[in-house]
């Protein structure tokens, strides 16, 4: 008989495994059982009549027979046998007394007994907690041992002797374990409805899973059932699935009303079935709350609501956009401004609430449990949501009111940064639109309407404006401009480059030479700025110069879009100019071009966020102003930033129209003299003479004097011809002297021994203003302009 080199444990407590054998009291084998034989390779005929101690060692410690008795004869132990080969075997033992002179030892080998030890502790432990239910089931699948409870599942409990049945187990349930029984394949995880026979409308989710059990010999002899509750395990998952929504959602864009509507969007249907969002009237105008405690005026409005599976809003709650009335001053209201979340029943808020009318401002139709979480931030309530169950008949408990504070918490900061930039985005749009001149112009010139929309849908504001500056000789400036960056930096430095070009074009500048001082003036204020932003100073502009008298437009672009003329016959195109670099680049220069405008042209200045909005080149835009340009300029430009109003802009947008008017021919007057004396009197005569066809004699005195001393300065210090030009329209009388002289003249205050030098002042105390400009290629010209006197009433 051999020995395996290790013994094999059974995979079940048998006892067959147990070896006996019968000693008398001086420790010698009086009977040996088979399974000692088994045990040891020793049959009793080998052990009986010979001392138990022979069969021991005494190897790791282990005492020998002798030394065990003289100890006291223990009851139970482990102690180390020799088997018949040699090899050692340890065993665990327990000794029985059999009367006066005889002991039974019962042994078996170590591992065995501690496998079944864990075995039995593991059982023990499974069987006596009561987080996961344990069930051991029959053949028959009858329950024959469990610790399921009532409260472990949220459901009834399977006693002893009961079936999967008799709690309204679905039968695939009972089918399932049906399986493992037969085949002996473990079900792991199998997600189960259970309806109680007492409360059919109640039902708890579970995980199922079996493993088949067998008997000493491997047939199957039942089922062993481990249940845990997939109620809360669903909760889980749904309570971090609205997490992870939310901080994907809430603060996707820095809108107040937005962020409202998406933690509605949330938490319906997922959480409950009606919901609604208020803020307070402060946060929506973009300033902080009062705090407030207690009843009263809350100063609250409704910003968003929701209902489960799209229904619409109940008629009876309050309704979006309106005011919250005057609450009743109550505990939880107290609570909730102290940044707590609550929660209620209908009957306890409607009795706080006390008039029924007022409770069904705030109680909607079978509502029956309420959670409500303040938007809390940096110590104030910025608003609240409230979210009703109306349909589910489980009230909210304390994990629902843990996720909803945690959700409404990331609401509070979104909705505070969205309150933030709600207030300097107005904070912006109101400096821009004080830097931008009056939408509609009327001039000699031309007729104007300028349009600015500022950007939206969480885009921030930006540099963009338009101008229309009024020039000497009946002339009129159009400007549009774009700086780079957004916010109130960038309508700071939009101002800055506006009154430059005011102030440069009093200079009456050519267009090139413009762009290229206000370039020069970019190229230093970036210079200024910290060298971090130093690249994000810059801008565009283009600049236009419209004559009346000849019909001339002369422009030049730094890097911005190309003006669009309408013309008469229908038509329209991007003018052809060459556009120079944008604003900041610095060196490089500008080039003008002159376009002569036939009547009934329009002229389209604007910014990109124009193009970029609606998706379009200058081609397109072209090709709709030619659709519209015989409407008035208002109708015209309502029409082309209607075309883009499906969703907000992302950048500001400017457009400016202007309809080119000319000056009547019978409004002009022009002659040219020899830079002679004589020219001075010929002058004057023909300027009375002219006034005197226009009905203008009043003011044939300080007409003639401002020319005698503006050509008689052009024939002292100027060679060449001299040009004289009148012109008027129904506000003001213009005198223009030409030469080709480009000395700049000055005005000075002449001494009273002074023989000269007092000729432009005359002429500047005589006439409203006056100034000189230089010629395109040379020469210079001086002007004076005279406010026309009122028309006479008539009676």
């Amino acid at each position: 008989m051999s020995a395996p080199a290790d013994r094999v444990c059974p995979r079940l407590f048998s006892f067959d495994e147990i070896a006996a054998a019968v000693l008398d009291e001086e420790g010698v084998v009086q009977q040996w059982s088979y399974p000692a034989a088994e045990l040891l390779g020793r049959s009793a005929a080998e052990v009986c009549g010979r001392p138990v101690g022979g069969l021991l060692t005494n190897t790791h410690g282990k005492p020998c027979w002798s030394a065990l008795v003289e100890a006291g004869t223990p009851t139970a132990g482990r102690a180390a046998l020799r088997h018949r080969c040699g090899q050692t075997i340890e065993v665990a033992f327990r000794m029985l007394p059999l009367g006066a002179s005889s002991f039974l030892i019962l042994a078996a080998p170590a591992s065995c007994v501690t496998d079944w030890e864990q075995s039995t502790s593991l059982l023990r432990a499974l069987i006596t907690q009561d987080r996961i239910g344990i069930g051991i089931h029959d053949a028959d699948l009858t329950v024959v041992r469990t610790n399921l409870t009532p409260e472990m599942l949220g459901g009834p409990a399977l006693p002893p002797g009961s079936r999967p049945t008799d709690v309204t187990f679905p039968k695939d349930a009972e089918a399932a374990l049906s399986r493992v029984l037969d085949t002996g394949v473990p079900l792991v995880g199998h997600d189960q409805q259970m309806h109680s026979p007492h409360d059919p409308e109640r039902q708890w989710s579970f995980s199922l899973s079996a493993l088949r059990l067998e008997d000493a010999q491997g047939r199957p002899a039942g089922v062993a059932t481990i249940c845990t509750s997939a109620t809360g395990q669903q909760r889980g998952r749904r309570d971090l699935e609205l997490l992870y929504h939310a901080s994907v959602r809430i603060g996707a864009n820095l809108d107040v009303q937005g962020t409202a509507q998406a933690v509605l969007d949330i938490l319906v249907p997922a959480l409950g079935d009606v919901a609604w969002v208020d803020l307070a009237e402060a946060v929506l105008e973009g300033d902080e709350p009062s705090k407030l405690l207690g009843g009263g005026e809350l100063y609250l409005r409704r910003a968003a609501v929701k209902t489960a599976a799209g229904a619409p809003w109940p008629a009876a709650l309050i309704q979006p956009g309106e005011a919250i009335p005057r609450y009743p001053d109550m505990p939880n209201l107290r609570k909730w401004q102290n940044g707590k979340t609550i929660i209620a029943e209908r009957e306890e808020l409607s009795s706080a609430l006390g008039d029924p009318q007022t409770a069904e401002l705030y109680v909607p139709e079978h509502g029956h449990s309420l959670i409500g979480a303040p938007m809390w931030a940096r110590g104030l309530v910025l608003g609240g949501v409230s979210v009703w169950r109306t349909e589910r008949p489980e009230p909210f408990d304390r994990q629902d009111m843990d996720l909803l504070a945690e959700i409404a918490s990331r609401a509070a900061l979104s909705v505070d940064n969205a309150r933030r930039s709600t207030r300097e985005h107005r904070a912006a749009i109101t400096l821009q639109k004080q830097l931008l001149p009056r939408a509609t112009t009327n001039t000699t010139a031309v007729q104007s309407v300028g349009f600015y929309r500022p950007a939206g849908g969480g885009g921030e504001i930006g540099g963009d404006w338009f101008d229309v500056l009024p020039l000497p000789s009946l002339r009129t400036a159009l400007v549009v401009g774009d700086v780079i960056g957004h916010g109130l930096q960038a309508s700071a430095t939009m101002g800055r480059l506006r009154t430059a070009v005011q102030t440069l074009a009093d200079l009456e500048l050519d267009p090139a030479e413009l762009l290229t001082h206000l370039d020069d003036l970019v190229v230093k204020l970036a210079a200024e700025s910290d060298p971090a932003h130093r690249d994000t100073v810059g801008g565009v502009c283009l600049y236009a110069v419209y004559d009346p008298v000849n019909s001339r437009c002369t422009l030049a672009s730094a890097g911005s879009p190309p003006l669009i003329v309408a013309h008469a016959d229908g038509t329209a195109a991007p003018a052809a100019l060459t556009p120079g670099p944008p604003l900041g680049v610095g060196g490089l220069p500008f080039e003008t071009t002159t376009l002569i405008l036939e009547p009934g042209s329009v002229l389209a200045l604007y910014s990109d966020g124009l193009l970029h909005h609606g998706r379009r080149d200058p081609d397109q835009l072209a090709a709709r102003l030619a659709e519209l340009a015989g409407r008035p300029l208002a109708d015209i430009g309502r029409a082309l930033l209607a075309d883009a109003e499906d969703m907000p802009p992302r950048d500001d947008e400017v457009l400016l129209l202007a309809r080119p008017q000319h000056l009547p021919p019978d409004t002009v007057a022009e002659w040219t003299f020899a830079a002679e004396a004589a020219a001075v009197a010929t002058a004057r005569e023909a300027a009375t003479g002219q006034l005197a066809a226009w009905g203008l004699e009043e003011l044939a005195f300080t007409t003639e004097l401002t020319v005698s001393e503006l050509v008689t300065n052009a024939v002292r210090y100027a060679d060449g011809p001299i040009r004289l030009r009148l012109l008027r329209d129904a506000a003001v009388l213009l005198c223009e002297v030409s030469d080709p002289s480009n000395t700049q003249p000055r005005l000075r205050r002449a001494l009273t021994t002074d023989e000269g030098g007092r000729g432009l002042f005359l002429v500047a105390q005589l006439n409203s203003r006056w100034g000189c400009r230089y010629s395109h290629r040379s020469g210079k010209t001086i002007w004076a302009e005279q406010v026309l006197p009122a028309p006479t009433p008539v009676s």
